[in-house]
């Protein structure tokens, strides 16, 4: 199983980014919310990835956040919903927009999303609601830390594809955290590479 790629994105296109990792090339199939956070062509990258496979093919698809991969894997366990539909879902809206759709029985919101119709929609709902439900009461008070943690994790992961140790990454990291209120990981790995120059 492949868990993440850290490498060189080569090349971006719409549904898809080509990631060099040690000389070799993956495809990996991306959401537009994923695509969005792209960096530009022969910039490092972390990507975290779900190794999809079958007796006659393997996929990758990336995501940006593992809040994004979570809501994949959910969606995926729905009956009739396979990765390729689960990424255009998540293409639709941003994660929180259909999660909290889901949770709110927000059939209209879902159907709207291409390849998406009212059937599929209130399957979603009947299969994930209680899911969604539980983990929005479970996160309410800590919403805001998990943010945190998330932003943490993906800016000390990119610090290290980059070469510094985990250590070193994971302290910076921490003290830009204090006085960043900027919700981009890209502009938190901005910062802590100033720490660590300076």
């Amino acid at each position: 199983m492949i868990a993440y790629l850290n490498g060189t994105l080569t090349e971006k296109r719409k549904e898809t980014a080509i990631i060099d990792v040690n000389g070799v090339g993956y495809e990996v199939y991306v959401s537009t919310q994923t695509y969005g956070q792209l960096p530009k062509e022969n910039s490092p990258i972390h990507l975290i990835t779900y190794h999809h496979y079958t007796d006659s093919e393997q996929r990758l698809f990336g995501f940006y956040s593992n809040d994004e991969k979570r809501l994949f894997e959910q969606l995926i366990t729905v009956k009739n919903i396979g990765p390729k539909l689960g990424l255009s879902i998540l293409s639709g809206y941003p994660s929180d927009k259909i999660r909290r759709a889901i949770a709110q029985h927000d059939i209209k919101t879902l159907s709207s999303i291409t390849g998406i119709g009212k059937k599929t929609a209130e399957r979603i709902v009947l299969e994930l609601k209680d899911k969604m439900q539980e983990e929005a009461s479970f996160d309410g008070q800590s919403s805001e830390s998990t943010v945190d943690d998330e932003r943490r994790e993906e800016a000390v992961s990119a610090l290290e594809s980059l070469g510094y140790s985990k250590k070193n990454a994971e302290k910076a990291v921490q003290k830009v955290l204090k006085h960043n209120e900027d919700g981009q990981v890209k502009n938190l790995v901005k910062a802590a590479l100033k720490q660590i120059g300076g």
